[in-house]
């Protein structure tokens, strides 16, 4: 089992940043993959970011320029920088891992992830 617990989030003005940190207790030793996704109200789940433990990145097109994702080993704590933030950009965010190594790069599809944290809220005005 993972534990994730995601903090950061908050309010903002447009233009604006925040930075999002995911405390997990995933076990380095072994191939994974982690992601952040996010949910608007009557909306679905959709894939902003992932990263898995080669490093490989995923950025969904709406953030590409905009997120970043990265990965404390050292602390095992997951970032996700956010810039330029828009009022689209208003969700919960959660963070999201497995333990699998993928051919190619780290999925952005929430049925591929089986362990999630509770989510924290960002909303941009």
């Amino acid at each position: 089992h993972v534990q994730l617990v995601e903090s950061g989030g908050g309010s903002v003005q447009a233009g604006g940043s925040l930075r999002h940190s995911c405390t997990s207790s995933v076990d380095r030793h072994l191939s994974y993959c982690m992601a952040w996704f996010r949910q608007a109200p009557g909306q679905v789940r959709e894939g902003v970011a992932s990263i898995d433990s080669e490093r490989r990145t995923s950025y969904a097109d709406s953030v590409k320029g905009r997120f970043t994702t990265s990965k404390d080993n050292a602390k095992n704590i997951l970032y996700l920088q956010m810039n330029s933030l828009k009022p689209e950009d208003t969700a919960m965010y959660y963070c999201a891992a497995v333990y699998r190594r993928y051919t190619r790069y780290p999925p952005l599809i929430k049925d591929e992830y089986i362990f999630w944290g509770r989510g924290t809220q960002v909303t941009v005005s």
